[in-house]
């Protein structure tokens, strides 16, 4: 039976993508930093799980995934689905600091316990959450888009040493556009999708060993109009 951890399911995509993979025979690990949410979403999940209170940007999560890991006699799947963000155009560093702690500095964290991992095991497959958000700068919250181009690019770093290596490990790379969760609160509802829609493409990916999805599909056509707006355009916006 094939055993996954998602990091970051108290809510959102994560918490979704933990019910889909137990539905679908996974043994799940789930961590969080609200325990008692935890503690729901087990009860509500088809499959034996596991929890682990985790904050990621904190340096006792390296400790913390990798004693989950032990406890689960190893994984086959990794998500990194926890992250953070705030549209402020006052940029306030307090919050600037929290986005790039978390979703820089933990998300680096994590994703290398889980690489080396899934380096001694031989195999496994590691899914980063990273966001369309990433693709260009946004004025509202740069803290939250320079991140996300970091997770993109951090995921791709991986996957050029997974070629070098001949190792079989698949790394894939999530961009969501807009998803209904707490986080996406004030950015609109274009195109936004469920969490639970947002959890079964996701799911979908996984099962093809994807390096790269958008998440919806129809996303793709701002991702590549992103990419081929000139600045002067795109600042107008």
């Amino acid at each position: 039976m094939k055993k996954a951890i998602i990091i970051g399911a108290t809510s959102g995509i994560g918490r979704e993508l933990a019910k889909v993979l137990s539905a679908d025979g996974y043994i799940v690990g789930i961590t969080g930093r609200r325990l008692h949410l935890l503690e729901q979403l087990k009860d509500e999940l088809s499959n034996q799980a596991s929890i682990k209170r985790m904050d990621i940007s904190q340096k006792s999560a390296v400790d913390d995934l990798q004693k989950l890991i032990n406890e689960m006699q190893g994984i086959d799947l990794a998500v990194i689905s926890a992250g953070t963000g705030s549209i402020d155009l006052e940029l306030p560093w307090k919050k600037e600091k929290e986005t790039i702690k978390t979703n820089v500095l933990g998300f680096a964290a994590v994703a290398n316990v889980a690489f080396h991992h899934f380096q001694q095991k031989g195999s496994g497959h590691l899914v980063g959450i990273s966001s369309i958000a990433g693709i260009r700068g946004g004025g509202g919250a740069p803290a939250y888009s320079a991140s996300k181009a970091f997770v993109s690019n951090y995921l791709q770093g991986l996957r050029y040493i997974i070629e070098k290596g001949k190792h079989n490990i698949v790394v894939t790379d999530i961009q969501p556009g807009f998803v209904d969760t707490a986080m996406a609160q004030g950015e609109g509802v274009f195109w936004s999708a469920s969490p639970q829609k947002a959890a079964a493409q996701i799911c979908k990916a996984i099962k093809k060993k994807k390096k790269h999805a958008y998440i919806t599909k129809r996303w793709r056509l701002i991702a590549w109009a992103l990419k081929v707006m000139p600045n002067g355009f795109y600042n107008k916006l």
